[in-house]
């Protein structure tokens, strides 16, 4: 006698789903992105140090991205070396070293806007326009973890 099959479970069925889609998105990223010369790890610190109004410290970057240090002294090696930043002295604290962008990196940033956008729309090609509307609601959900508004199904919003 066999053992009957267990029923589907719904919620791991989506864990997975979402599992794959982020490996999907890392791919089709990880293309975009090799034309610049650029890791997906490297843009998102980019990205970061961009935002800052001055030339954050290795710290702040790795609090920010939530990593150890070390992973932040990889990246920075890597930008570095490719001239898209430069370290500094802080001139406060000698012990503390500052990451600012180079002209280079500016330049990058804006390659990388272009790559970022065509990844976008190579993901999100299958869905209509409404579709993406509340696809983003549910992403915020699930990011912010703060339940957002019931969706209902089209048939049942007419």
């Amino acid at each position: 006698m066999t053992s009957p099959v267990p029923a589907p479970d719904p919620d791991g069925l989506l864990a997975e789903q979402l599992l794959r889609l982020t490996r999907r998105l890392h791919r089709i990223q990880k293309r975009h992105l090799e034309p610049v010369g650029i890791t997906p790890a490297q843009s998102r610190l980019l990205r970061v140090v961009a935002h800052y109004d001055g030339a954050p410290r290795m710290a702040d970057l790795a609090d920010r991205l939530e990593v150890v240090p070390r992973a932040i002294t990889t990246l920075v090696d890597g930008l570095e070396a490719s001239g898209r930043v430069r370290r500094m002295p802080d001139p406060t604290n000698r012990r503390v070293v500052r990451i600012e962008l180079t002209e280079t990196g500016r330049v990058t940033l804006r390659e990388l806007r272009s790559a970022r956008r065509a990844a976008a729309e190579d993901i999100l090609a299958p869905l209509t326009a409404d579709q993406r509307e509340v696809l983003g609601g549910l992403l915020s959900a699930l990011v912010d973890g703060v339940p957002g508004p019931r969706c209902r199904p089209a048939a049942e919003s007419s």
